[in-house]
């Protein structure tokens, strides 16, 4: 198994940098997302730039990477949340210097667009945290539960300070069987646009999950089939297909997505569980990507178990 860099546990007063590395986004969510920091007993930074625009981004591409490569880089910074997606974070690969990081690592928080940030965490061998960003922090509860969840990993707080199994009710469509293998994953669009390049991940011993929003069914059908005929699908170790939503379920396929989904992994041997929770949904629960990771799909239950090794 390659090794993994996993952050330390953080404590009270330990300082989470805010930044916006895509899509600009409404300062009130960047407050709220500080605010419940703060509950935490954390000490919340904004980025210089996280409130920028350009466009629709937040901020140039030198305001981005700076504001990134330097939370990054800064020993006295524990996490870095980032406040949304969109798009953008592509722009910033290429630059990227982890040397820093590697003397104080630091969990990077995120989804959505995030996914290509997951990227180069995952190739540099970082662990990083797919979770909930901004908006979801100031929106849902303080016990809610996807939240609780990504208190409990930053802060070390979970049982045995391990992070806890997922369960989740079987889909009719699910493969049942038992894999493990290196979660890596997140938006479909996202990580399809890294195809071909250093960023992309490797088939082989990988847990795949993803998900996405507002793609049209025929898109994503059409996603899932490159992955099909680069033979990706065919070499996983298995495969958690999450939440697509925001999209007009209009049969265009001539079938639920879902169905037509089920259809393209005709001759997959691999395990593969539906409608687990993650995407752009409340219950979009945090999973550590990179880490080593054991799926069971069975008849009564999903469940998803971190390997011991994966202990913050």
């Amino acid at each position: 198994m390659e090794t993994l860099i996993l952050p330390p546990a953080l404590h009270a007063g330990d300082r989470v940098v805010i930044l916006s590395p895509s899509s600009k986004i409404d300062c009130h969510f960047l407050q709220g997302a500080a605010e419940r920091l703060r509950s935490w007993g954390l000490e919340p930074v904004m980025a210089p730039h996280a409130e920028s625009a350009c466009g629709t981004y937040a901020g140039t591409v030198d305001e981005r990477l700076a504001d990134l490569q330097g939370a990054m880089d800064d020993p006295d910074v524990r996490a870095i949340l980032c406040s949304r997606g969109g798009y953008g974070a592509v722009h910033l690969l290429e630059r990227l210097d982890f040397t820093r990081l590697a003397r104080s690592p630091k969990w990077l928080i995120g989804f959505s667009d995030i996914t290509a940030l997951h990227a180069a965490w995952q190739r540099a061998g970082f662990a990083s945290l797919h979770a909930p960003m901004a908006r979801h922090l100031t929106v849902e509860p303080a016990d809610d539960e996807a939240t609780r969840a990504l208190h409990d990993l930053l802060m070390g707080t979970t049982p045995g300070g391990k992070a806890p199994a997922i369960a989740c009710t079987p889909h009719r469509l699910n493969r049942q069987g038992t894999a493990e293998g290196t979660l890596r994953g997140g938006n479909l669009s996202v990580f399809y646009g890294l195809r071909g390049t250093p960023w992309d991940f490797p088939a082989e011993g990988t847990l795949l999950f993803l998900e996405d929003v507002g793609e049209r069914p025929h898109a994503v059908e059409r996603m899932l089939y490159n992955l099909r005929l680069g033979g990706v699908l065919q070499r996983l170790a298995g495969l958690i297909v999450g939440q697509f939503t925001e999209y007009e379920e209009n049969l265009s396929l001539g079938k639920p997505l879902y169905d037509a989904l089920a259809d393209v992994l005709d001759g997959c041997t691999c395990p593969v569980c539906f409608d687990f929770p993650v995407g752009h949904v409340t219950r979009n629960l945090p999973l550590i990507c990179g880490a080593h990771a054991r799926l069971e799909v069975g008849s009564a239950e999903v469940k998803l178990t971190f390997d011991q090794e994966t202990k913050i």
